[in-house]
């Protein structure tokens, strides 16, 4: 009998595997017919100008971290809240520091002005 530790590495490589074979699959078989136009930055038919770096102000990150960050908190709240009643009254009272702390991070952002979308 295995291991479950050999398992999930035999797991992970196979999967690897697939990923690397999936893409040295792709380079092989695609097309590769490089020229000047089809290389260069398109711009809805008009000739490009400047640079094809663009830059975004701060504020679009922060607000997209803050998504993510209040989106993630849901994967540790929602099987807690399955099992509240078998996990106690400790649990309760971690969950509830929990979510204090994500509120008075919200609370702080807030008050930053991370949340106003400009």
């Amino acid at each position: 009998m295995l291991s479950p530790f050999v398992v999930v590495f035999l797991f992970v490589c196979v999967g690897v595997a697939f990923g690397a074979g999936a893409l040295v699959a792709a380079k092989l078989l695609r097309p590769s017919l490089p020229y000047a136009r089809k290389l260069s930055t398109y711009e809805c038919g008009i000739k490009p100008t400047g640079s094809s770096e663009v830059k975004l102000n701060i504020r679009f990150y922060v607000f997209a971290l803050l998504f993510v960050i209040f989106d993630v908190e849901i994967l540790y709240v929602y099987p807690w809240a399955v099992t509240v009643r078998e996990v106690g009254t400790l649990a309760l009272a971690e969950m509830a520091v929990f979510l204090a702390v994500l509120f008075l991070g919200l609370l702080f952002a807030w008050r930053k002005g991370a949340l106003v979308w400009e």
